[in-house]
């Protein structure tokens, strides 16, 4: 059991640990394939219906012919997102602070891939989710999905580090540390979690010093 924190010291907790928003850069080299089926070229079906705005115009050749194309009425020119770009337009939301925004987009986006993926299978998806609830101060949830995240992709740094962020908000300065060890032992030149966890390790410091 973690004893009462001093108000200051709670202050430095709530903002000292620094969360990964960036998309999961280990993906690749993790040896699973993580990613939606097709995700290369094929987006899944009412993929493009998650957002009302247009997709960022494209110029070149490609926006050439998409203008060319949508000249002639007998041909839909309506091009569905592929996932790559469905996850980078929620993370652009989450970083604006669009967080509930973000998260309804989540939440319908997991309904369509509903029967068509494995749950949990889109970890950027899964990664995103959390991010969202963490953003909207849901911190038992988001620790629900960054704990699932490291039983499913063990390997992966980041919901690891995001984790030890929610548990140092809650004061849970020991498992803040153990996953923070977790996230090093799944990259040693994670510099984030490294750098959180020296600052947890200073906040146990000063515990013992009270």
């Amino acid at each position: 059991m973690l004893r009462t924190l001093r108000p200051l010291l709670i202050v430095a907790l709530l903002a000292g640990l620094t969360a990964c928003a960036q998309p999961l850069k280990s993906t690749v080299a993790s040896g699973k394939d993580n990613s939606v089926p097709g995700s290369g070229t094929v987006s899944t079906p009412q993929a493009d219906t998650l957002f009302t705005d247009p997709a960022p115009h494209e110029g070149g050749w490609k926006g050439l012919a998409k203008l060319l194309e949508a000249m002639s009425p007998s041909i839909d020119t309506s091009i569905p997102l592929s996932p790559a770009q469905i996850t980078d337009r929620i993370s652009t939301l989450l970083d604006q602070g669009s967080n509930q925004e973000a998260l309804e987009i989540i939440e319908k986006r997991e309904r369509q891939l509903e029967g068509q993926i494995a749950p949990g299978s889109d970890v950027q998806l899964l990664f995103l989710h959390a991010r969202a609830l963490a953003a909207l101060n849901r911190q038992n949830d988001a620790i629900a999905l960054y704990q699932k995240m490291t039983v499913l992709y063990p390997e992966l740094p980041e919901p690891w580090n995001n984790l030890a962020s929610e548990y140092v908000k809650q004061g849970k300065l020991d498992m803040a540390r153990d996953a923070l060890t977790m996230a090093l032992t799944a990259d040693p030149h994670y510099s984030t979690a490294r750098s959180n966890l020296s600052q947890v390790l200073q906040l146990q410091a000063q515990q013992l010093l009270q």
